[in-house]
Formats: structure tokens, sequence, C-alpha cells
């Protein structure tokens, strides 16, 4: 089967958006696809991490891959830390890559913008995403619209190894479904859903209680008109409210309208707030039953043992291909 990798940064809450545009998605490739999905803690402490939070957050974002359906059964979960190769690969993809590259990358502009110190981790940390990729020899990545940018620099550095060193690693390609890929913040529909926005209320946690949701979509920024109507450009916050209503609720952008004609907004966010409770609910008692049985933590181990001996391979292959000398 072709394979998927994916990962998720355990920093922040997982929201909506990230349930929308990717663990929905991971849940369906398992079914046609060798699939391996990380919690991806390595990179989370490009910025400072305070010890006991990163350990509960890691816990947590795999305890939710379950819980929305990921089965350990059919893809590997496993925490990035807990596979050693990745830091090694990292680091010789690192020495691969060029400054202008990394400099040009627009989430580490972002990121760094106004600070006036920056970790070198923030910088290089797209050369350890390139490695995440690469070690698997994935045929497919699902990324957002931010992310693109850097798996096009892991497919430049697939390529840089190949011609430098012979072909070894396959050229990935990324999967960016065509519907539910970027949900947007509740208070800015030009901006994406993002759990480290400052403001918790442009956000739905996947963990939020029902009346927290039901405020949170209450509260929801969206214009002066009265009118229920999918237009990106004239009405994003809408507009992105009726995206969210339609993956919750299973219906057409179509319908939504005709079911709100002449109502207003009033009636169409009450109605969205309960879609989104009945939505989460599930997948909430399905978290707290694996958190209160600690089986996450058999399960990150059995996924680290499915996927280290393929991850040692391909890092000592590259290490022989670059002529390091290897243990006998």
């Amino acid at each position: 089967m072709p394979r998927v990798l994916s990962g998720i940064q355990p920093s922040g809450q997982l929201t909506l958006g990230n349930y929308i545009g990717a663990i929905q998605n991971f849940v369906k490739l398992q079914e046609t696809h060798e699939c391996f999905f990380m919690v991806v803690d390595l990179h989370a402490i490009t910025v400072p991490q305070e010890p006991a939070a990163l350990r509960e957050q890691t816990e947590s974002v795999a305890a939710l891959f379950i819980a929305a359906g990921i089965d350990p059964a059919k893809a590997s979960v496993f925490a990035q830390s807990h596979v050693a190769a990745h830091a090694e690969l990292g680091w010789l993809f690192t020495t691969l890559a060029y400054m202008g590259e990394l400099e040009r990358m627009t989430q580490f502009k972002d990121k760094s913008n106004g600070k006036d110190s920056v970790g070198a981790g923030l910088f290089v940390y797209p050369t350890l995403m390139a490695a995440d990729i690469l070690m698997y020899n994935a045929d497919l990545v699902p990324v957002g619209d931010d992310q693109k940018q850097h798996l096009e620099l892991t497919r430049d550095l697939a390529a840089r190894f190949n011609q430098r060193y012979g072909d070894m690693f396959t050229i990935p390609e990324p999967y960016i479904p065509k519907v539910g890929a970027r949900i947007m913040s509740l208070d800015d529909g030009t901006k994406k859903m993002s759990k480290s926005n400052p403001n918790p209320g442009s956000y739905i946690a996947l963990l939020d209680p029902p009346d927290v949701i039901r405020k949170k979509i209450s509260r929801a920024t969206t214009d002066s008109g009265r009118e229920v109507q999918f237009n990106p450009a004239e009405k994003p916050e809408v507009s992105n409210l009726m995206s969210i209503y339609s993956h919750c609720a299973g219906i057409t952008l179509e319908e939504i309208t005709a079911r709100y004609e002449g109502q207003g907004y009033g009636a169409f966010k009450k109605d969205l707030a309960e879609h989104v409770v009945a939505k989460l609910e599930p997948l909430q008692q399905r978290y707290a039953e694996i958190r209160s049985s600690g089986e996450i933590h058999q399960i990150l181990k059995q996924g680290a043992e499915q996927v280290s001996g393929i991850a040692e391979k391909t890092l000592r292959d590259a290490k022989e291909r670059m002529g390091f000398l290897l243990p006998r």
C-alpha cells in the first residue's frame, strides 16, 4: 500500500480545525494506506515548553488520535522522541540545507517576527520535518496550506541527497483534501483556526465542554448582514461557520443556505453549536476512557516498536552512503 506520514505538535489544545482538516483524513487514509502518525514532541521544543505540560499534552494528543478513530491495529501511532533515529537523521539533513532556504520559510518569519532572540531550533526545524517524512519514504504527506513550503523543502532535500549519494529517498507528494483542509478562526475568517492563538474564543478545542462550545459559537464574529450565504471573499466569517456546520452535520452548503433563508444568524448559530457538540461528544467520551485506562502508553510503545526497525535501517543506509564508518 502507498505510505502516509503526518504529525501534530503537542503544544496547546487540539482544535476542531485540527480534527476536520487533518485527523478525520487520517482516519480515512488508514483504510487504504500504510499510515504512520506521530506526536511530534521534538518539534514542540523549538519554543520553550513547561516539562509537565509537554508530557501531559503529548499523552493527550496521542489519546485524541485514538479517540477520533485512528486504529492502532491499522496505523502506527508513536511519539517522535521515542524513535531516536529522527533526531540523528534530522541533523544529517540540516547539513544538506542552505541558510537561504531556511531563511525563506514563512513560518520562521512569522514566529520570529518582533522577537529579540530566536532559538536555533526554530530556524532548522524544517530539516527535522524533512527527516520525519523521508525516514519512512512516505508517498503522501497530509499537509495544510501553511506547511506546503516545508514539504517543498523536503522534496528538494530528498532530491539533493539522491543526486549526491545515489537514489534512496522517495520524493513525497502533498495530500491536501479539497474540502475541510482549512477551518478558520471564529474571530477572523481570514486567519486559520489555531491552538496557538492567545484568544481562546477564536477556536473550539476538541475537549471544550458543551456549554463552552455554545458560548464560543454564539460570540463568533459574523457581519452586519443577515443572509446565511457561502461567499468566502465577501462573507469570510459566515462562510467559515457554514463549513463547520457542513462537516459536523453532514449536509451541503446549499442545504444550509436553504434551511436558514430569511432567519438571520441567531437560529443558524444555535443549531450549529448543537451539531458541534453532538460531533465531539463521542470523541470526548472515548478520550476520557483512554486516559483513565492508561492504555495510551502501551499504544505508543507498540507504535514505536513497529516503526523503529524501518527508521534504524533508513538511518544506517543514509550514513553508509554519506561515508560514515559504521559499527560492526
